[in-house]
């Protein structure tokens, strides 16, 4: 369809889930994208796919928790492809699954430095490649935990996610009169490795208005709509793609 066309793309987390379902996804659209992920192995995987169908596409492996690594996907964004105008800042981490009280603070920053901390740091290169180019589309992926529910044993991840919401709101009124929209995207449960194990993830379905979870490219083409023009005039907002469960609880 095109609707990326001529647009480069940075997709962090992009080895597996969502992540990998948005850069096949980015690619199909027309964009260039610029993959991370820890994982090299996997990330290796996902670029072979990208090359294979025809797209335009690099890896650059490496911790989002990382100020080098930000700074990299930047570099290769403009060396590769010219510029930047899309960014995806998909990756996250789980944390510890126990009640707050029992959390070590390693696990605490552990989990804050993947998920909040990353997202912080990829806004911070991005946004000034963006500016040179007039404007752009920053995307994070945020959740139902810690935004519109708690759930035992995940306070530190609702934490992490809910902070997102933040900064989100915070790019957008310092950037959204110079072209540059940033939107959280908040899943429900997805069939991904992080969803656990098939009674886990029946649990995290009946959760859900639909009485399932979603397929990572069910996500994939909600981030679609808010990297593309179609929303054109979308920011600082939160985007549900949760089967309705922040509606029943």
């Amino acid at each position: 369809m095109g609707l990326l066309k001529d647009k480069v793309a940075i997709i962090t987390g992009a080895s597996s889930g969502i992540g990998r379902a948005a850069a096949l996804l980015f690619s199909a659209e027309g964009a260039a994208v610029v993959l991370n992920g820890r994982n090299s192995t996997a990330l290796d995987h996902v670029l072979g796919s990208i090359r294979a169908g025809g797209g335009r596409a690099v890896a650059v492996a490496g911790d989002v928790g990382l100020p080098e690594t930000h700074a990299r996907l930047v570099t290769e964004a403009y060396q590769s492809f010219g510029g930047l105008d899309i960014a995806f800042n998909n990756a996250a981490s789980v944390g510890p699954v126990k009640p707050l009280a029992e959390v070590e603070l390693p696990e605490w920053q552990d989990t804050i430095s993947t998920t909040l901390t990353s997202a912080f740091l990829a806004s911070r290169f991005q946004i000034p490649a963006m500016l040179q180019a007039g404007g752009g589309s920053i995307i994070f992926t945020s959740s139902f935990v810690g935004t519109s529910v708690g759930l035992p044993g995940m306070a530190v991840y609702a934490a992490a996610k809910a902070g997102l919401m933040g900064l989100v709101k915070g790019i957008t009124a310092d950037y959204g009169g110079h072209g540059i929209r940033a939107n959280a995207l908040l899943p429900g449960g997805v069939d991904t490795p992080m969803a656990g194990d098939e009674s886990q993830k029946a649990w995290a379905a009946g959760l859900h208005a639909m009485k399932r979870i979603a397929q990572p490219e069910e996500i994939a083409n909600a981030a679609l709509f808010l990297a593309s023009s179609m929303s054109s005039f979308v920011m600082g907002s939160s985007l549900y793609a949760d089967g309705g469960n922040s509606a029943v609880k």
